[in-house]
């Protein structure tokens, strides 16, 4: 799954620009710029609770094409106070979207040279291939927003003799298939782990099993870098609460496909599962809480949206009207949207109950907003 997405030479997301409507799947910020604002609300509030610190690093895991920090950036870029103390980080391995997020943030200046600013707010940014490049030793705001459906899961089946890996192989013909490890594998330490956070009966009634080291293994570096720089990290993906059975799928221009079909032409994600994130970072951490999930709907909603929205109803034309319905739609419904009056191929589909947020914080911060 890594080689797929993230291979130097052939991975899907390191030579090409993947979201919004020519691409192959759309995210929250490529529907809409109030999810952005909403962000950045979040954001300033957790700024606030912490003190208001004078230095701060904002942290983007993953910004694909940088809407959402450019967004964020244009709701906050009022506030002085904030936006003089943010040094912006962007985790991000491709290429390709590097010069992306650089052109959308409106950024200045040459790495290497001097340091690269934003002119949006004029605060500085660095890139980083991983989070554990991020410089410590700083108060510090992690924004996560679907990355860790993106990163390798591993499955296991259930047989007569307990859990086996499922790994791929090739045939004779040179095509892959799945294949069973006849035994352990280093990921069945991780699959041991997750089992304990469980239920017997929620276990016992599954053939198969979905995991994700890189995701327990992140959300421990997370909550580390929480627990003793101080801060706060926002986790926004699809997913459930609870133990994921089988989720891969691969998504080439909208439509799903084999998972195996031409590997590196398609976008592979997993749901994410906020009980193992919630576990790895309360195993790691003293110092930090979980709050959450919430369903994106009620984080965006208790966050203001609605009040956004009808701000931006008021000065704009029909077009954009509609426009900003559907975003809203999109943002916060469920299931198909009831005004729409377009192309039945083109109705909105809410993705407010699918998608959920969590937040993991420093203990001094106490609640943050608006998991209260």
């Amino acid at each position: 799954m890594e080689e797929v997405l993230t291979n130097p030479k052939a991975g899907f997301y390191i030579n090409r620009d993947v979201f919004g409507a020519q691409g192959d799947f759309i995210t929250s910020p490529e529907v809409s710029q109030m999810f952005g604002d909403m962000i950045g609300v979040w954001v300033m509030c957790a700024w606030e609770q912490m003190g208001r610190p004078e230095k701060v690093n904002l942290v983007e895991l993953g910004p694909g094409r940088g809407t959402l920090l450019a967004d964020l950036l244009r709701g906050v870029s009022k506030f002085k106070n904030f936006t003089e103390s943010v040094h912006i980080h962007m985790v991000e391995c491709s290429p390709v979207l590097r010069k992306l997020q650089y052109q959308t943030l409106k950024c200045e200046g040459e790495d290497g040279e001097k340091q690269i600013v934003s002119t949006m707010t004029g605060s500085p940014i660095s890139w980083h291939a991983t989070m554990e490049e991020v410089p410590t030793g700083l108060p510090t705001i992690i924004v996560a927003h679907e990355f860790y459906d993106a990163l390798p899961v591993h499955q296991f089946q259930r047989a007569s003799h307990g859990w086996h890996e499922k790994m791929i192989d090739v045939d004779e013909n040179s095509s892959f298939h799945f294949v069973l490890s006849p035994r352990p594998t280093p990921a069945t330490l991780y699959l041991m782990k997750r089992c304990k956070w469980a239920e017997t009966e929620e276990i016992a009634k599954l053939s198969q099993i979905e995991i994700c080291p890189r995701a327990m293994d992140l959300t421990q570096t997370i909550a580390k870098r929480i627990g003793s720089d101080g801060g706060a990290a926002l986790i926004i993906d699809y997913g459930v609460n609870g133990i994921v059975s089988d989720s891969l799928q691969a998504i080439r221009k909208h439509k799903f496909v084999n998972i195996l079909d031409n590997p590196g032409s398609a976008d592979l994600s997993a749901y994410v599962d906020f009980t193992a994130i919630r576990h790895s970072a309360e195993e790691i951490s003293e110092n930090v809480t979980v709050h959450g999930p919430i369903t994106q709907s009620q984080f965006l909603g208790s966050l203001g949206i609605n009040f956004r929205v009808e701000a931006l109803l008021e000065n704009c034309t029909d077009e954009q009207a509609d426009s900003l319905r559907t975003g809203y739609w999109r943002l916060v419904g469920e299931g198909e949207a009831p005004f729409w009056e377009g192309p039945d191929e083109q109705t909105p589909i809410g993705m407010g109950t699918r998608y959920l947020a969590m937040a993991i914080v420093n203990k001094e911060i106490g609640v943050p907003v608006p998991f209260k």
